[in-house]
């Protein structure tokens, strides 16, 4: 992505939060049905779902992000990281629409969890809106395993 010309985002809401993910990561959006937990997961893995003839890995976004609450969310974003699909949990999701990606600037205070999947930010209706990488939580998942 580059900073001089508009990408295309999905905006979507996590935790009352506003946030745009880059539309080349996500691999679709859908409504999640029943999930199977899965023993001694990190408490983020919400369990396993069968999407289209394909089990993916549920997260709750929201506790993987270290925001208050348990998401009640049943719509979701699929993202491919380390060879696996993920289902990332959001409370609601509105458009895709073209934005230009801009850097982050110096001395803004993030929680490490946004930190690093904070990819830069996007104006939206003249509010300054966090581009994220939802695919980024996945290491951390792994690491708390």
């Amino acid at each position: 992505m580059t900073d001089t010309m508009n990408d295309l985002f999905l905006v979507a809401h996590i935790g009352g939060r506003t946030v745009a993910i880059a539309s080349a990561d996500v691999e679709s959006v859908v409504d999640i049905g029943d999930v199977m937990p899965v023993p001694r997961a990190p408490a983020a893995v919400v369990g396993l779902a069968a999407l289209r003839s394909r089990v993916v890995t549920v997260i709750d976004t929201r506790r993987a992000l270290g925001l208050a609450g348990q998401g009640a969310a049943r719509r979701a974003v699929i993202v491919r990281a380390e060879g696996h699909h993920y289902a990332m949990m959001v409370d609601a999701l509105e458009d895709v629409v073209p934005l230009r990606l801009q850097p982050v600037a110096n001395g803004l205070a993030l929680d490490p969890a946004w930190r690093a999947i904070t990819l830069g930010l996007v104006e939206r209706d003249g509010e300054p809106v966090p581009a994220i990488d939802l695919a980024g939580l996945v290491p951390a998942l792994s690491a708390a395993a």
